[in-house]
């Protein structure tokens, strides 16, 4: 069949707007020399079928071109290729047929919807044998054929390259606890193959807007077949369940998605319902066998569905809900009470805490998603090996980052095509400060999961951590095309803060208003950058905006912690009062492990020793095993209190621990805020011991970082804390040109802020000794 009448072509994730001229990728267009673009419709206007090369010479080529055709038809093939992230030895979309021509094998929808072309995945070479295997079966006896078609069905299975869509169950049951619960014990117990792959719920709900559906619109079998066909996977998965008298019948299905061939199919009786989640156990797993899975991975990987999840279809329907409240809408408040409701059905379901933790997580909630993640940590030895391997990877055990990671490792060996792992190795590689390393891991998560909008933000956040700011710009921009509900006003705000760009910081300002837990977020970096510049009155309205918006918000501890940033800014300018009276603020109002430190952080920059002090052993108490908090948190607390005693020799001992770790990120969340204060504190101590070469040194290294400190109070206090160290050296141009520096910074300042009342009589001093110099 031929398409010659269609204006628009559509396969996989690319699509041809055959009168524009333009190939587009996810709705982005993709640049393509006008050359290639001609043999590229020659192609689709014939999938499946082989376009020799002097066709293609015929069509492109004019008779009268004098042109090294075989040369400009192998540049073109190879362009094309690029284009399409395809490759000649494993071709997904253009397979060359030596000495013949080649063929588009990939199936092409038109713009009616109709599919034709080869199957994704099938085998598309010559079909000259088969006609001779199909003229043999008609003679053969009926034991060969019956040979024949056992290898044919041998040929229909999966590999582990493809994907598989999973659709909602048929329930004609009339009881609505199988909706959505069948679903997700159907997932949970295909996910713990390491060879099957499902589409992710991130890909599914994108695709479904491209269809112009709703994210969470049934998944039909009409519905599933079409976003396989639109994500180029290889199969549709769909069930049903029936009540026959007294027993339940469950049936599964897997369909070629292009065909409509029939891939697999399962079955399975429970006398009563109490034991449908032991029968859809039992249909998943021959499911998996049949799609092509090794007999020894379905063994090994073979936890009874309700040991993996919950014995209660209402635990798992609330469970179900749960996550779609999270993926489809972005509720997370919502999501915290299904996945409550889940663990009162089942208090021993693990996956419900755990859903629990990361929902707290995304509204800032760190104590609360702590005391869920112990709780799934405690219960995880009755799960599958997946959802182990995730709680243990996710789960830092009392806040072991190195343990977690060793899990993480393990996750990307048993599982390489799960995304999940590679992203919190990314996250704590960030920790440790080593960036480089995070950037691949996370790289390597938005290939595995190219619609995650987290890992769209995290791999944006990767780039800048390493002053490649272009890079970091060009992924944020793209995250709203690959990935929805990507909101990228946080990380596109620090880019402009980075640049300078001043409009530019407040349209995302402007775009973030009333969007719940990305107002405050906005709300405050901006605070911070105008702290940053002096304008201490701005920020203080600015901060206490954002902890309103949070409190809106219901995010309590978030909104908290900006009273406790507020505070330990108010103190490191030299207003010890008013960073008291913030500090106050933050401990009535929650308790958190950042929170805490910040208000710590506070108080000893104000002068107050004893709480400080009091504040860190709590939390060295609470955590002793966390690597951060013993890396990076609490070298940098007791650092400044031994500073405050006039011991720097005592604060650059204590420091020595963090040195390895000292650029690392170390709170939670995608806040930047307490960056680098190991560095800025052990700068200080240098400055108190008189040695200002070191001292310039480690000032000099917050401002390297531009990427990693951004708009932190610390990022503009390093200029005017180089000309100290350069003043204590003698080196009066350098201080001078600091000094300046600074002052160019807070030339808009509010001019009551003690620290810039001390920096302009320090450089005055610096002018007067240079007038002396000069009189000389």
């Amino acid at each position: 069949m031929r398409t010659e009448s269609a204006k628009t072509l559509r396969f996989g994730v690319f699509e041809v707007d055959l009168r524009a001229g333009e190939l587009r990728k996810q709705g982005v267009r993709i640049k393509l020399q006008e050359q290639p673009f001609h043999v590229l419709t020659v192609l689709l206007q014939r999938p499946g079928e082989v376009v020799t090369r002097e066709e293609l010479r015929n069509q492109n080529w004019p008779a009268d071109t004098f042109v090294d055709f075989d040369n400009g038809l192998n540049t073109c093939i190879n362009k094309l290729r690029e284009a399409l992230g395809d490759a000649a030895d494993s071709p997904r979309f253009i397979e060359t047929l030596p000495r013949r021509g080649y063929r588009f094998i990939a199936p092409v929808i038109g713009a009616d919807g109709t599919a034709t072309g080869t199957a994704a995945g099938m085998d598309a070479r010559p079909r000259g044998r088969k006609i001779v295997v199909a003229a043999a079966v008609v003679a053969l006896a009926a034991g060969i054929a019956g040979g024949l078609l056992w290898r044919a069905r041998q040929a229909r299975r999966l590999t582990e390259k493809d994907t598989i869509v999973l659709g909602d169950f048929a329930n004609s049951t009339g009881d609505a606890v199988f909706d959505g619960a069948l679903r997700e014990g159907l997932s949970v117990e295909l996910e713990q193959s390491p060879f099957l792959s499902l589409l992710s719920e991130e890909g599914i709900h994108r695709t479904l807007r491209m269809m112009e559906r709703p994210g969470d619109a049934r998944l039909t079998p009409e519905i599933t077949r079409e976003v396989c066909q639109r994500t180029s996977s290889a199969a549709a998965l769909g069930g049903s369940i029936a009540l026959i008298g007294t027993r339940y019948n469950l049936i599964l299905k897997a369909i070629n998605c292009v065909t409509g061939e029939l891939l697999a199919s399962t079955e399975a009786q429970a006398n009563d319902k109490s034991h449908v989640l032991d029968a859809l156990g039992k249909a998943a797993l021959e499911m998996r066998r049949r799609l092509g899975e090794s007999l020894s991975t379905v063994q090994k990987y073979d936890t009874p569905l309700e040991q993996a999840t919950t014995p209660s279809l209402e635990a798992l329907q609330a469970y179900n809900l749960g996550w779609q409240a999270s993926f489809a809408h972005g509720d997370h408040a919502a999501a915290v009470s299904l996945f409550q409701r889940a663990a009162q059905l089942d208090p021993n379901f693990a996956m419900a805490y755990w859903g629990m933790a990361q929902s707290y997580a995304f509204v800032g909630e760190t104590t609360l998603a702590g005391e869920s993640q112990v709780k799934a940590y405690q219960l995880r030895e009755r799960l599958s090996e997946l959802e182990r391997l995730k709680i243990e990877c996710d789960v830092a055990p009392q806040g072991d980052v190195l343990k977690a990671m060793r899990s993480c490792e393990l996750g990307t060996k048993t599982y390489p095509r799960e995304s999940f792992f590679h992203d919190d190795l990314g996250m704590y590689l960030d920790g440790l400060g080593r960036y480089e390393a995070g950037l691949k891991e996370k790289l390597e998560a938005g290939r595995l999961a190219p619609y995650n909008a987290l890992y769209c933000r995290t791999v944006a956040y990767g780039y800048l951590y390493l002053n490649r700011v272009e890079e970091a710009e060009a992924a944020a921009k793209e995250a709203p095309t690959k990935c929805l509900d990507a909101h990228p006003e946080f990380i596109l705000y620090d880019i402009a803060f980075y640049r300078g760009d001043a409009a530019e910081m407040g349209q995302q300002v402007s775009r973030a208003t009333g969007l719940p837990g990305v107002e405050d977020l906005l709300l405050a970096s901006d605070a911070d950058t105008s702290a940053y510049f002096g304008r201490l009155g701005k920020a203080r309205e600015l901060s206490q905006r954002a902890a309103d918006s949070a409190q809106l918000a219901a995010e309590k501890e978030t909104a908290a912690g900006y009273y406790a940033i507020s505070a330990s800014r108010e103190a490191l300018f030299g207003d010890a009062a008013e960073a008291r009276q913030q500090a106050s603020v933050a401990k009535r109002r929650s308790t958190g492990r950042d929170l805490d430190y910040g208000v710590a952080l506070a108080l000893a920059y104000a002068g107050d020793a004893t709480r400080a002090q009091t504040l860190a052993d709590d939390l060295d108490k609470s955590s002793p095993e966390d690597t951060l908090l013993q890396l990076n948190y609490l070298p940098a607390l007791r650092a400044k209190v031994a500073l405050l005693h006039s011991n720097p020799q005592q604060a650059l001992d204590i420091l020595r621990v963090a040195s390895p770790y000292e650029l690392g990120l170390p709170a939670v969340g995608s806040y930047n805020w307490p960056n680098l204060y190991p560095v800025y504190v052990r700068g200080e101590a240098y400055l108190a011991a008189h040695q200002g070469n070191e001292a310039a040194a480690e000032f000099q290294k917050i401002l390297d970082h531009r990427g990693i400190v951004l708009n932190e109070p610390i990022g503009a206090l390093a200029h005017l804390q180089l000309g100290r160290a350069y003043a204590m050296l003698g080196d009066t141009a350098k201080s001078r040109a600091a000094y300046q520096d600074f002052l160019m910074l807070w030339k808009d300042a509010d001019p009551d802020i003690p620290i810039l009342r001390q920096a302009k009589s320090e450089y005055a001093k610096l002018q007067s000794l240079r007038a002396a110099e000069t009189s000389h």
